[in-house]
């Protein structure tokens, strides 16, 4: 069972394109496998009835209401900015290609 776990922690670090020792394999296989240990014994638990949640606590929204208020206008908006052209912001370019 060992070797299984080998060979998946072996196939995830690939597909996250990280390269791990055969120590460091070993030793993630024994994390996960204590992960799964534990994930294991919740099954022991009725949870009918419970309703899933996100989070342990109440989580409340804390974002103002959307309403239209005063915008900047274009000139006042650009007026501090290093560089402009047809009424944008100038940037440098960040990305050569694609490729």
């Amino acid at each position: 069972m060992a070797q299984n776990n080998l060979i998946d922690v072996a196939y995830i670090a690939r597909l996250a394109k990280l390269e791990l020792t055969e120590d460091e394999t070993a030793r993630f296989s024994e994390d996960l496998n204590q992960v799964l240990s534990y994930v294991a014994q919740l099954d022991q638990w009725d949870t009918t009835g419970v309703e899933p949640m996100y989070h342990p606590l109440p989580v409340y929204d804390a974002l103002r209401e959307d309403v239209p208020g005063t915008s900047l206008s274009n000139e006042a908006a650009l007026s501090n900015a290093p560089a402009q052209e047809d009424g944008q912001f100038r940037v440098p370019k960040v990305v050569e290609s694609a490729h």
